[in-house]
């Protein structure tokens, strides 16, 4: 009986080896990054105790810092629920880091702004984290200091990639 001939992965594929591998090296870099914002997070509410505010609101603060947003704006850009959003910008509205403003383009709707103790809570929590990151470089090796700043253009070029459609068109 003639043999049927096999079928080749071809060049484009990857052989199962070269997939492992790739998934490795993912496994590898989630696993740092979970690590690295845990560790984050608990040493600055352990060096900082003020700083209890919960990242996805900081997250809200970060995208109001550069323009006001509506809600439905906010919520796409986050890739949340407005309802999840509406609820988060409750509690800053609450905490008075955000206001409510008329939108100049649909007076139906309104817009939210950083207050300015929005903007110092921001500011204050983005220097809790620079000191503490600055701290923990330091008490890095030199090679080991050089090595992560090294790698920041290429987590930079990955970020956007990640934020980055399945087209490879910018998402909000």
């Amino acid at each position: 009986m003639p043999q049927q001939p096999t079928s080749l992965p071809s060049q484009s594929e990857p052989s199962v080896i070269e997939e492992t591998a790739r998934l490795a090296r993912a496994q590898r870099l989630t696993d740092v990054i979970t690590r690295l914002r845990r560790a984050l997070r608990s040493s600055i509410r352990t060096d900082y105790p003020w700083e209890s505010l919960p990242m996805a609101q900081v997250e809200l603060l970060q995208t109001l810092a550069a323009a006001p947003l509506r809600v439905g704006e906010l919520a796409e850009r986050q890739r949340l629920a407005p309802n999840t959003v509406s609820g988060l910008i409750g509690k800053l509205l609450d905490a008075g880091f955000v206001d409510r403003q008329a939108d100049p383009g649909d007076r139906r709707t309104a817009r939210i702004a950083l207050t300015e103790a929005g903007h110092q809570q921001l500011n204050d929590w983005r220097q809790a984290h620079e000191r503490r990151l600055a701290d923990a470089l330091e008490s890095l090796s030199p090679a080991d200091r050089e090595a992560v700043m090294l790698a920041l253009p290429g987590l930079e070029q990955l970020a956007r990639s990640l934020a980055a459609g399945p087209g490879g068109e910018t998402r909000p």
